[in-house]
């Protein structure tokens, strides 16, 4: 969506990262859970996009990559799980850029990042963690379905070439730049709702 103002004589154009997606019931989910909350995400995996929201306005649009095993939420699956979560920790705040986490540690490594279709044996997280918290009873909560105990990130990846397919092991992959961009953006307790 596009936007005219008029100032001072001079035609400013201010534009809106615009979506398709109708998140009309999602945004309704979020604010029942959270009524003062001003900022939140949407990851739609259909689309393979993650979308920030602020003052119920999309402010950015990222690709990302979903699980390559699908959708699911039991602990081992390598799946991506759905429903509404939150971001429960912050993780790597003075990583450089490419640099390997591990144990949610900066292993003092830096990630060759693949720009092309590389598919690399191992599934390197890069640059920046943000650990979601499942907040649905049966859906992303407690047991082995518990986001958190499973480890599910939004993270930085070394293959940024396959960002916009389903390609990870469970996580949200971004672009580093993304992930960095993102991290900054927003903060503890941001919702975060996973659609398919």
């Amino acid at each position: 969506m596009k936007k005219i103002h008029l100032l001072s004589g001079f035609f400013f154009l201010i534009f809106h990262t615009s979506y398709s997606q109708d998140f009309t019931d999602i945004e309704q989910k979020i604010k029942n859970y959270f009524p003062s909350q001003k900022q939140y995400v949407i990851i739609d995996i259909s689309d393979q996009l993650l979308y920030l929201f602020e003052n119920d306005s999309c402010v950015n649009k990222f690709p990302i990559s979903s699980s390559k095993y699908g959708i699911g939420n039991q602990s081992g699956s390598n799946k991506t799980p759905l429903g509404l979560h939150c971001i429960a920790r912050k993780i790597g705040s003075k990583v450089p850029y490419g640099g390997i986490i591990k144990g949610r540690k900066f292993t003092g490594e830096i990630a060759e990042i693949y720009t092309d279709k590389t598919d690399s044996p191992k599934d390197v997280i890069t640059t920046r963690i943000l650990w979601l918290k499942g907040l649905e009873q049966g859906i992303n909560r407690d047991g082995k379905i518990d986001s958190y105990n499973r480890y599910i990130y939004i993270h930085g990846t070394n293959e940024e070439g396959l960002i916009g397919k389903s390609s990870s092991h469970g996580c949200i992959r971004m672009k580093n730049n993304d992930v960095i961009k993102l991290f900054d953006l927003v903060s503890i307790n941001t919702p975060v709702y996973i659609s398919k």
